[in-house]
C-alpha cells in the first residue's frame, strides 16, 4: 500500500488510500522544539576565543622578545644603574646571591690602588710561647736504637723515626721546641739541585703547588697585581713522571725554569711510595724548603689560584691578627665523622682509620662538631699561614701525625689543633675559599713509586 505526505507550516496531513475511500483525513501536528535562544555574552565570547587567542600568544611572544633584547642589550645594561655593593661584616661575610643568581663576594679584598701599595709589615714581637723550633734531622742519630716495629711504619730516614713518648712531649711546647719534621738526612729524599735551593731561600711570600706521579696539570695564576708578581715567587714541585706527562703535552719548562708564572722545581729521591704522602712534604713543611720566606699560600694542584697574594695574606691573616687561615669544611664538621667517610669513599682501609681515631679517643679528643665557635673540622685544599715558630711548630706535628696514620690531612687537623690549642687560627667560609680559587678536579691518577721504602 502506497503513502504520501505533504507538509504545509507546520502541520502533516497523511493521507492513505484507505483514508480517501473511506473520506477519512487524519491530521497530526508537530510541534517545534523551544530551544532557549544563546545570550549574546556567550556568542561574544566564543568569537573572542576562537579569533583573539592567536593574537594574544603573538603579542605576548613579541612583548617577551623584545624585554629579552633591552635586558641584554649593552646599551641598556650601560644606562641601567648598578646594584650598590654589598655591606661587610670585617673581612668576610656569608656567601649570598643576588636577583639574578649570580653570587657575590665573599671574600672582603682591598681595592686595586690599596693592593698594589702594600707592603709585608714588620715582624711584630710576639709573646708566644715558642721562640725558637729545633729540629731533630740537626741532631745526632742513632740508627740502632730504632725498634723494628718502627721499620716496618712508614716512618723513615726522612721523617726520622718519633716514638710515642717522643710524639707526646711535642704536643708541650717550650720556648725552644725540639720535634721531629722531615729531612732528617741527606739521604733521606726530596732532593732539589743548588739552583732551585738558591731560588728557595731568595723567597720572602710564596704560593706553592705540587703534581707527583704525573697527576694535575698546571693551571696558571690569574687576579694579581704587576706589584704582587715582582714580590711573590709562585712555585711548582714537579718529579720526573710529571714531567714527561706534562712535556707530550706541550708544556716545556723553558730555559728559565718557568712554566707561565710558575718557577718549576724538579724534587729528585722522594722519600715515600705514597704519592698522596710526598705531595705533603710543600703542603704542610713548606718553612723547611723555604728557609727565609715569611708566608705562604698552598693550593692543591687540581685548582687555579685567582686572587692576589698579599692582598689574600691581608685578608685572612692580617686584618683578623691570625697566623694560620684554612676553610672550614663543607660537608662534614666532626673528624669522627669525616673517618666513616673516608672509609665509604675508599680513601683509606678501615683498619689504619681505626687506629687513628681509636688513639684519638685514647687521647681525649672528643665527638663536638664545633670548636671555638667554628666547625670542628677543615678542609685543607687552600692553606694560608706565617712562618713563625709557634705555626712551624704546629706544621711539623700535623705533618707527623699523617706520616704516623693516614694521609688524609683532615682527620689530622683537629686533633693537632685541640692538642696544641694553636692560637690565631682563622676558619674561614667555604665561600671564602670558592672566591680564591678555580677548581678543576684531579685529571689523571698518579703513579706510585715503584720502589721499597727507606
Amino acid at each position: 500500500m502506497s503513502s504520501s505526505s505533504s507538509l504545509i507550516q507546520g502541520i502533516s496531513i497523511s493521507v492513505s488510500d484507505d483514508d480517501e475511500a473511506s473520506g477519512k483525513v487524519r491530521v497530526r501536528v508537530r510541534r517545534k522544539r523551544n530551544r532557549p535562544p544563546a545570550s549574546a555574552r556567550r556568542r561574544f565570547l566564543r568569537r573572542a576565543a576562537r579569533w583573539g587567542a592567536p593574537f594574544l600568544l603573538a603579542f605576548l611572544a613579541v612583548s617577551l622578545f623584545t624585554y629579552e633584547y633591552y635586558r641584554l642589550s649593552p646599551f641598556y645594561a650601560s644606562s641601567s644603574p648598578s646594584p650598590p655593593p654589598p655591606r661587610a661584616a670585617g673581612n668576610l661575610t656569608r656567601a649570598a646571591r643576588a636577583a639574578d643568581g649570580a653570587r657575590k663576594s665573599c671574600l672582603k679584598m682591598l681595592d686595586p690602588e690599596m693592593l698594589r701599595n702594600l707592603e709585608l709589615p714588620e715582624t711584630p714581637e710576639q709573646n708566644l710561647p715558642v721562640k725558637e723550633v729545633v729540629y731533630r734531622s740537626s741532631l745526632p742519630h742513632l740508627e740502632d736504637n730504632i725498634s723494628s716495629s718502627m721499620t716496618n711504619s712508614r716512618f723513615n730516614s726522612f721523617t726520622g723515626y718519633q716514638t710515642l713518648t717522643e710524639r707526646e712531649e711535642s704536643f708541650k711546647p717550650k720556648e725552644i721546641t725540639t720535634v721531629h719534621c722531615g729531612f732528617y738526612s741527606e739521604k733521606g729524599g726530596f732532593r732539589v739541585s743548588d739552583v732551585d735551593e738558591d731560588y728557595m731561600k731568595s723567597c720572602s711570600v710564596v704560593v706553592a703547588t705540587c703534581a707527583f706521579g704525573g697527576g694535575d696539570d698546571l693551571h696558571q695564576p690569574i687576579g694579581m697585581t704587576e706589584v704582587s708578581v715582582k714580590k711573590v715567587c709562585y712555585v711548582a714541585f714537579w718529579d720526573e713522571v710529571t714531567r714527561s706527562a706534562q712535556q707530550e703535552e706541550g708544556n716545556k719548562i723553558g730555559e728559565n725554569l718557568m712554566i707561565g708564572l710558575w718557577r718549576i722545581i724538579l724534587v729528585r729521591d722522594l722519600p715515600f711510595i705514597d704519592q698522596r704522602l710526598n705531595g705533603k712534604i710543600p703542603k704542610l713543611i713548606s718553612h723547611r724548603l723555604f728557609p727565609m720566606a715569611r708566608y705562604s699560600i698552598w693550593v692543591d694542584s687540581k685548582s687555579q689560584f685567582r686572587r692576589d697574594p698579599l692582598g689574600v695574606i691581608e685578608a685572612l691573616l692580617w686584618r683578623s691578627n691570625s697566623s694560620l687561615a684554612l676553610s672550614e669544611h663543607g660537608a662534614r664538621s666532626s673528624l669522627y665523622d669525616e673517618g666513616k667517610a673516608i672509609v665509604k669513599k675508599h680513601k683509606a682501609t678501615p683498619e689504619e682509620v681505626k687506629i687513628q681515631l681509636d688513639q684519638y679517643r685514647q687521647d681525649g679528643i672528643p665527638d663536638d662538631k664545633r670548636f671555638n665557635g667554628k666547625k670542628a673540622l677543615a678542609e685543607a685544599s687552600v692553606i694560608v699561614r706565617d712562618h713563625a715558630p709557634l705555626t712551624n711548630l704546629f706544621m711539623c706535628l700535623w705533618f707527623n701525625e699523617v706520616v704516623r696514620f693516614t694521609s688524609r690531612d683532615q682527620l689530622s687537623f683537629p686533633y693537632v689543633l685541640r692538642r696544641l690549642r694553636l692560637p690565631g687560627v682563622h676558619l674561614f667560609p667555604v665561600c671564602a675559599r670558592k672566591d680564591l680559587v678555580n677548581s678543576f678536579g684531579h685529571r689523571r691518577k698518579v703513579k706510585p713509586l715503584a720502589k721499597d721504602g727507606r
